[in-house]
């Protein structure tokens, strides 16, 4: 090759090389559309929550559905469950942030160390709406508390279900000693000991009550007037508390608009009751939606009357701190702890 060949081709390789490592100064309109494009947004924190399937936790439903939470900067994945057992056995080995229980269940995570908070009352009995009936069976012919003086009651032993029992009893003129429960956990089996009158007496929550009564059993009590027995909360673990304190406030603030949006139209959410199966079918054109509680925590005159029933029940050993189980920093309004 002649040498003013070899001159050109060194050259145009050189001029080459410079265009390719030369930023692109082109005025195409997409390029510039990318330029002018938002950085994308980071992604939510997420939380995980569990609840069974119960009235109470359709907050959460609608929250999701409506866009609550992500509007007030978290993603929320909920994990159904089936038991109590389950739920708690996720909350122990960290699986999930927090879930819907009730001071019972609080007082065995913390009898030792503190593992979790309550955040906020999740469903509260109001003098419309309560939240655990003691139904008779129609062949009983029970109508009277003082005519449940001795009679074996299906409750969930060693729940709030057997609290709640124990404490209208009590309201009602029964003593301890004339009360009896017989362990009967399974709710379906519950009330189909029940309905077939094996049951003379059961204890059933909102909304499973008024199946039992459209099947024929009496209500003899309710927690309408005793709104201190049985609520329910939202707790959370305290590592999760520490790490991802701003998501809790978030979804906190959802599920407060979530609340409002139910209690102004609790018509509304029929779809949600379906899908996520929180009211039998045969209910779903009579039922009335509860009262959601606004933004609020257990005192502790409530949680020391759960805890006496605990230990006098055998179920609890120690005093566990209310100040150390329930705080109101993560509302999304300011509440005082009550006293």
């Amino acid at each position: 090759m002649r040498k003013g060949h070899i001159i050109v081709s060194i050259l145009i390789l050189v001029s080459l090389i410079l265009v390719a490592c030369t930023p692109a100064t082109t005025t195409n309109s997409s390029s510039t559309d990318d330029a002018a494009a938002p950085v994308e947004a980071s992604v939510l924190p997420i939380l995980k929550v569990t609840a069974l399937p119960i009235i109470d936790a359709l907050p959460i439903f609608v929250a999701q559905q409506e866009g609550l939470f992500e509007k007030a900067g978290v993603q929320v994945e909920f994990v159904p469950v089936a038991s109590a057992p389950e739920r708690d056995q996720l909350i122990s080995v960290g699986q999930v942030d927090g879930m819907i229980n009730e001071t019972l269940s609080t007082f065995f995570f913390n009898k030792e160390q503190v593992q979790i908070k309550i955040v906020r009352y999740a469903l509260k009995p109001t003098a419309d709406s309560g939240h655990f009936f003691i139904l008779a069976s129609g062949q009983s012919g029970i109508t009277t508390p003082d005519q449940l003086k001795g009679v074996e009651i299906g409750v969930s032993q060693g729940t709030v279900i057997e609290y709640v029992t124990y404490r209208l009893l009590q309201q009602n003129g029964l003593a301890k000693e004339d009360i009896r429960t017989i362990a009967v956990p399974k709710i379906p089996e519950r009330m189909a000991l029940l309905s077939s009158g094996e049951l003379s007496a059961a204890v059933m929550p909102d909304p499973l009550a008024a199946l039992a009564v459209q099947q024929g059993a009496k209500v003899v009590l309710d927690d309408s007037m005793y709104p201190q027995y049985g609520f329910s909360v939202y707790s959370f673990r305290t590592d999760s508390l520490d790490t991802k304190g701003d998501a809790v406030k978030a979804f906190l603030t959802g599920i407060e608009e979530a609340v409002a949006m139910i209690n102004a139209n609790p018509g509304g959410y029929t779809d949600i009751l379906t899908e996520q199966n929180l009211v039998p079918a045969p209910l779903l054109a009579t039922y009335s939606l509860p009262t959601f509680t606004a933004a609020g925590l257990p005192s502790e005159v409530e949680w020391n009357d759960a805890m006496q029933w605990a230990q006098e029940m055998g179920l609890l050993a120690v005093d566990v701190s209310y100040w150390d189980s329930v705080t109101g920093d993560y509302l999304p309004v300011s509440v005082a702890v009550p006293q």
